[in-house]
C-alpha cells in the first residue's frame, strides 16, 4: 500500500474544558498544580459546574493536539481513538474533519461517555489538569485500523493510553503492526505520573518497539529515577535509538545514535497557557521528521510550535504553523 498520510496517531480521544482560575481555585477543588489527575465522571461534572461560563470547549487529548498540529504545518494524517456516541462525542468527531484528520473509529455505543480534560489554568500560564477518561480507556485491538497504519509514514503513540490493560494491548498491536511493515514507531511518555505508573513497561517499549522518543525532563528524570539530567541523558543514549527531551525555556535536548543536540526554544513575549506545548512541540518534530528533515531543523519546527501554542489559550495552533515555518526558512 503507497503512504497516504505522514503521521497516524494513536490515543485518548479527549474534549478540553479549558478555564481561567486564581490560584485559591486549586487548592478549593484539591487540584495537584502542574499535573494531571484522573478523576470520576461526577469530579468532572462538579469541574464544569465551578468553571461555569468560563469554561471554553476545544477538542483535545495529547495525541490528538499534535496530529492537529501536524495538520496545521500541513502534513496529512489520521487519528485512531474512542469516543461515545454523546453530543462531546460528535464535537470531537467534527473538530477533527474541520482539521482535515482522517477519523474514522467507531464511538462507543454504550457504556462511559466520551472523556474529558478540564484544565484550570492559572494567572502564571500552568495548567492543571483533572482528567475523566470514559470511552477512551474503552480503546481495544479491534479499533487499531491495521490498513490505516499501514498506509502510513510513522505511527504516533500516546502514553497516557497506558492505563488501562485493554488499550494497552492495543497500543502495542498498533507498534507490531507498523514494524512489521517498516513504518517508525514514536513514543510520547506524556506524563511523569504516568512514567511511574508504567516505568518498566515503557523502558521494555523504547528499547525494542519505539525509533523516536518524546519526554519534557520531569518524564525523563522519573523514568531513570534519578535527580540529574545529564545521568538520564547517558541513560537515555543506552536505551533509545534517537529522542527528543523538552525542557520549557531552556529549551531541548535531541539525541541520535552520533550526537546530543542542544536546541534553544523561542522567544515568547508572554506565556498565556502552558497547555499543549509539549503536544506541539512534538507536532513540530514530527513532521520535520516525517518528511526526512535534520533533527536540528526538526526540533527548530517543534520550538516554533509550541511558542505560539503557549501565547493563547487552548492546546491546539491559531496561526497557521506552516506560514510561521515558512517566514523561518524552514520550508
Amino acid at each position: 500500500m503507497s503512504e497516504t498520510y505522514d503521521i497516524i496517531g494513536v490515543g485518548n480521544a479527549i474534549v478540553d474544558i479549558i478555564a481561567s482560575v486564581p490560584d485559591g481555585f486549586l487548592i478549593e477543588h484539591e487540584i495537584r498544580k502542574g499535573g494531571m489527575t484522573l478523576v470520576e465522571q461526577f469530579q468532572a461534572n462538579d469541574l464544569a459546574r465551578a468553571f461555569g461560563a468560563n469554561g471554553r470547549r476545544v477538542s483535545g487529548g495529547s495525541g490528538a493536539n499534535t496530529i492537529a498540529g501536524i495538520a496545521s504545518f500541513g502534513g496529512s494524517t489520521a487519528y485512531i481513538g474512542k469516543v461515545g456516541n454523546d453530543a462531546l462525542g460528535k464535537f470531537f468527531r467534527k473538530d477533527m474533519e474541520r482539521h482535515q484528520i482522517y477519523f474514522e473509529t467507531p464511538a462507543l455505543e454504550e457504556g462511559p461517555g466520551t472523556a474529558r480534560c478540564m484544565i484550570a489554568v492559572t494567572p502564571d500560564g500552568e495548567r492543571s489538569m483533572s482528567t475523566y477518561l470514559g470511552a477512551s480507556t474503552e480503546f481495544t485491538t479491534e479499533d487499531v485500523d491495521a490498513e490505516v497504519i499501514k498506509a502510513s509514514k510513522i505511527l504516533y503513540l500516546e502514553g497516557y493510553l497506558f492505563d488501562k490493560e485493554a488499550a494497552k494491548e492495543a497500543f502495542v498491536h498498533a507498534a507490531a503492526i507498523a514494524h512489521k511493515h517498516n513504518k517508525k514507531v514514536a513514543l510520547t511518555l506524556s506524563d511523569s505520573f504516568c512514567v511511574e505508573r508504567h516505568r518498566a513497561s515503557f523502558r521494555h517499549l523504547i528499547k525494542n518497539h519505539v525509533d523516536l522518543l518524546f519526554a519534557n525532563e520531569a518524564e525523563l528524570l522519573s523514568l531513570y529515577e534519578t535527580t540529574d539530567f545529564d545521568t538520564a541523558i547517558n541513560s537515555l543514549r543506552q536505551d533509545a535509538y534517537a529522542a527528543a527531551v523538552t525542557r520549557s525555556a531552556k529549551g531541548s535536548v535531541v539525541i541520535t545514535p552520533g550526537e546530543v543536540i542542544s536546541m534553544p526554544a523561542e522567544p515568547v513575549a508572554k506565556i498565556v497557557d502552558a497547555t499543549g506545548a509539549g503536544d506541539q512541540y512534538a507536532a513540530g518534530f514530527l513532521f520535520g521528521y516525517a518528511k526526512n528533515r535534520r533533527m536540528r531543523d526538526c526540533a527548530k519546527l517543534g520550538h516554533i510550535a509550541a511558542a505560539e501554542v503557549i501565547a493563547h489559550y487552548g492546546p491546539r495552533p491559531e496561526v497557521s504553523y506552516r506560514q510561521l515555518a515558512v517566514k523561518a526558512g524552514l520550508l
